[in-house]
């Protein structure tokens, strides 16, 4: 029942977002409302502090607490004897860090796909991820449930496998149902860089603000931005990255040393010309609403929740019934946070 919470602290941010968006409008939204649901999960903030302060421990560790047999150093029995060590590593290696995979993937990373990679509007991605939570949140309840029965690690480890085999399939099929104007334009037009391999980064940035100055990383920013998949083709060292669009070759630019003026002035041209080929070659710049088949887009999600069902229901009872009363604490919340 615990595990419910988080899914359904989802969708309830959904909804304070979507009333936020229609109260203000997405322009507002865009410019300064989007600040508004961070405002108000204060109110929340000093609920859930209130809540764990009125908390009594458990039963198990009261007593144990007033017999005197809590542990006196929790950190280092929990990590300094073998015996304990070794399963805080299965924890971390064999539990949390799989289920962490298949619950953010489920959950954020979907919803992020639909908004950003395939160009899905968000109240329309926030409508359908919300609808997927309330429709998978009770296999919760079923498969904890389940695992009373037929054990913990059997249906987290089938979870873990089950997602494994097949999240490439379902966002391809993601792609298929919420932009098929972008399936057919990958399929049509197949953009591949050739760059030198040394001039190209592995490219992180979540936040939109890091600056990129190689030729290959630069172009590569540009494809990534506009939901364009591409393939990488080698070219010889020193060789200014360039992009084929279709039957179009496109010349990328090295940023390394150039001025502010002459950098502005080459990223507004490249953008041009990117751009001009990328609508030509038919990858849209938005999901078309009419083309989208949301009956079949709300069905893959929800199997993406019920995923996070199976390896998150029964995680908390498993990570409890792993470690002694006396150090479970320490022992469990180390490794359930960095995996």
């Amino acid at each position: 029942w615990i595990q419910t919470t988080a899914t359904l602290g989802l969708f309830l941010s959904l909804l304070v977002i979507l009333g936020t968006r229609t109260a203000i409008g997405e322009d507002a939204f865009s410019a300064w409302g989007w600040r508004i649901p961070f405002l108000v999960s204060v109110f929340l903030l000093a609920i859930s502090v209130w809540i764990r302060l009125s908390m009594n421990e458990s039963p198990a560790f009261a007593k144990m607490k007033a017999e005197g047999k809590t542990s006196k150093a929790p950190i280092s029995e929990s990590f300094g004897q073998w015996k304990n060590l070794k399963i805080v590593i299965l924890a971390l290696i064999g539990l949390t860090a799989g289920q962490a995979v298949v619950w953010y993937t489920g959950q954020f990373y979907a919803l992020f796909f639909l908004t950003q990679t395939l160009k899905v509007d968000g109240p329309t991605a926030n409508l359908l991820i919300a609808a997927s939570l309330v429709i998978g949140t009770p296999f919760f309840i079923v498969f904890g449930s389940l695992s009373d029965k037929i054990g913990r690690k059997v249906i987290i480890m089938g979870g873990c496998l089950i997602a494994a085999l097949t999240y490439f399939p379902i966002f391809s099929a993601l792609t298929h149902y919420a932009n098929p104007a972008l399936e057919a334009a990958i399929k049509n037009s197949p953009v591949v860089v050739v760059a030198d391999p040394a001039d190209c980064q592995f490219q992180f940035n979540p936040t939109g603000t890091k600056k990129f100055t190689s030729s290959c990383d630069i172009v590569k920013a540009k494809l990534a931005a506009a939901s364009v998949n591409y393939a990488n083709e080698a070219a010889p060292a020193g060789t200014i990255a360039s992009v084929k669009v279709g039957d179009k070759v496109i010349q990328s630019y090295n940023a390394t040393g150039l001025s502010k003026e002459d950098a502005a002035a080459k990223e507004k041209a490249l953008s041009k010309e990117l751009g001009d080929a990328i609508k030509a070659a038919g990858y849209p710049t938005k999901a078309d609403p009419a083309q989208m088949n949301k009956g079949m887009v709300l069905v893959l999600l929800t199997i993406l929740v019920i995923y996070v069902t199976m390896v998150y229901g029964p995680i908390a009872a498993m990570l409890v019934e792993m470690f002694p009363t006396r150090i479970r604490y320490t022992s469990m919340s180390l490794p359930y946070h960095i995996g």
